[in-house]
């Protein structure tokens, strides 16, 4: 499943870096992560480092983007390769 960023973002800047896929992006007045570029990590990490690095735990799971270990996968390997 993709993250998504919430509402409680406070815009530090932490999470764009970190993310190997460049999924994260800055919009007004918060940060927004694209479900289409988002892997979890999974075939970087295994962890997402978006959340790792958060301050204050605004990143979750986004429920309208549920996809299992191995397409995630699958989407790393595809913006990977």
């Amino acid at each position: 499943m993709a993250l998504m960023i919430n509402d409680t973002c406070i815009a530090c800047n932490a999470c764009p870096s970190v993310c190997p896929n460049e999924a994260i992006t800055e919009d007004d007045p918060i940060f927004t992560i694209h479900p289409q570029r988002c892997s979890e990590c999974i075939g970087e990490t295994g962890e997402p480092q978006c959340m790792e690095v958060c301050p204050v735990d605004c990143i979750e799971p986004d429920p309208e983007h549920r996809e299992t270990s191995e397409q995630l996968q699958s989407k790393y390997d595809r913006l990977h390769h």
